[in-house]
């Protein structure tokens, strides 16, 4: 097992595989397609492949198939497994050698005050998933949570298809604006308390870690703005994601926050983005 540890800290210390692992953990509990990762990080079709079979036979990452598709994930208990080795195994646990070892899954953290949430959607432009995502729960539980969203390259308009569907379903849009990710990164901005990615090309990308350690998730959605067709197909893709969204911010509004603790809220909030998806963190 110790020869296997050093194989995983071998496999990691190449900088190209860490940022592939690293992309795979920001995407858990996704299994991604071989090439949407080499796209992500700017990797030929036989590098990636080279790094992936360096992460698989180091026990750090799972492959599946889906047809003719080749799908990775993270595996995070042997991530766990690593982290041990290093904290406990290497300076025995002592406190003022290393910092304490992540919370097994069974522990738990206390569960979140009560209080008003503040929750941000991310995705690229900023211009209709993540602007549906802040309008829809500030909708159904703006009592509770305040809702925000950002892009991480936000174009400088919004979509005129999205704002038109909200206005059609009665929605106010005159304070919405596309906004870049980093607002949310001054010393002066709300401390989020969740924050979700709604496309996949966001979640790829690595930004900083987010001060407070907010409860974090990736929920994918087709973009609605590559659709093609008629105008009444393009609004039929819109609608259709507004609908993902409703049926998932219902479900996340409706969450006990008050009782559950943060590795359960954390399982939940996965859960709801990826209801197929069984649990890979036991």
């Amino acid at each position: 097992m110790e020869t296997n540890r050093f194989t995983q800290l071998s496999t990691l210390s190449h900088p190209q595989r860490m940022d592939l692992f690293r992309l795979l953990l920001r995407r858990y509990p996704d299994a991604v397609p071989a090439g949407e990762i080499g796209a992500a990080l700017g990797l030929k079709a036989s590098t990636a492949s080279v790094y992936l079979s360096a992460l698989r036979e180091a026990g750090l990452i799972t492959q599946t198939r889906d047809g003719r598709s080749l799908l990775y994930r993270a595996d995070v208990g042997a991530m766990r497994g690593l982290i041990g080795f290093l904290f406990d195994d290497c300076c025995h646990g002592r406190p003022d050698l290393c910092p304490p070892q992540p919370s097994a899954p069974t522990q738990g953290n206390p569960a979140m005050p009560p209080r008003k949430y503040n929750v941000l959607f991310i995705c690229t432009g900023n211009s209709a998933r993540s602007i549906l995502a802040e309008t829809l729960l500030r909708n159904l539980a703006g009592d509770r949570f305040e809702a925000y969203s950002a892009g991480t390259q936000p174009y400088s308009e919004l979509n005129p298809v999205a704002l038109a569907m909200l206005e059609d379903k009665g929605l106010p849009t005159a304070t919405l604006r596309a906004k870049h990710v980093s607002e949310f990164w001054a010393a002066d901005a709300p401390k989020m308390d969740f924050v979700f990615t709604v496309c996949d090309r966001a979640a790829n990308e690595d930004c900083p870690a987010w001060a407070g350690q907010p409860i974090s998730a990736h929920w994918g959605l087709p973009d609605p703005v590559k659709a093609t067709g008629t105008d009444a197909e393009k609004r039929l893709a819109f609608q259709q994601v507004f609908g993902m969204l409703k049926h998932r911010l219902t479900a996340f509004t409706a969450l006990p926050l008050g009782t559950l603790d943060r590795i359960s809220l954390q399982h939940a909030v996965d859960r709801i983005g990826h209801p197929d998806t069984e649990d890979h963190t036991q």
